[in-house]
């Protein structure tokens, strides 16, 4: 999902100029501290989830949908389909948002799971434990995607899955030329579409 409209929406609900709001979230994300700190910069004692409840109260519950999913999610799910995969969505998620994956991907994906689904929360190792415990398949047959080294990519790997890196929003552009970003994943992409050869070229190496 690309989260720019919901970010903005979250500077709104602040009361703080959506390039500021922006700006401090770059900046908290370099310093590698918990996007959630961005709250506190604003608001010291924000709470996160009540806020989401009274944004939820007030009508303006955080939302997303077909026009908010980045542009090679579709042909990306529709190749890796084709090409015979087991595909699953799995973030860090409200239950409220998972439904709305549910809507969106019904049919497209075998699993959806949150975590508040899940009560975890990455990079917590009982999140990706849930992830292979979901999957019919070996931990090491996994091929766990995700824009984060911090959230994704490190703990899918000390989960023993295998890792792609794409280069999308702000934490994979600022942690794209650390040493983790390059050192970690199986594949680094710039677009999902990239994964369906990586997949192929990595399957037929091994074979």
């Amino acid at each position: 999902m690309n989260e720019t409209r919901e970010y903005g929406s979250w500077a709104d609900w602040l009361g703080v100029p959506r390039h500021t709001f922006h700006a401090m979230f770059g900046a908290v994300i370099a310093q590698g501290r918990d996007y959630r700190e961005i709250f506190q910069e604003f608001r010291p004692g924000f709470d996160l989830y009540e806020e989401r409840e009274r944004r939820a109260a007030a009508g303006q519950a955080e939302t997303f949908g077909e026009a908010d999913l980045y542009e090679d999610v579709r042909p990306a799910l529709a190749q890796l389909r084709a090409d015979g995969l087991w595909l699953g969505i799995a973030g860090n998620q409200t239950v409220r948002a998972g439904h709305i994956l549910r809507a969106l991907f019904s049919g497209d994906v075998d699993l959806i799971g949150t975590s508040d689904d899940w009560g975890a929360s990455k990079p917590d190792p009982e999140f990706f434990k849930r992830v292979a415990d979901a999957v019919p398949f070996e931990v090491g047959e996994i091929l766990y995607v995700g824009d984060r080294c911090d959230n994704d990519i490190r703990p899918a790997r000390e989960a023993d899955m295998l890792t792609a890196l794409v280069r999308r929003g702000p934490w994979a552009t600022i942690q794209w030329n650390s040493r983790e970003a390059s050192e970690l994943p199986t594949f680094r992409v710039n677009s999902l579409l990239e994964l369906a050869f990586c997949i192929d070229e990595f399957n037929n190496s091994t074979s």
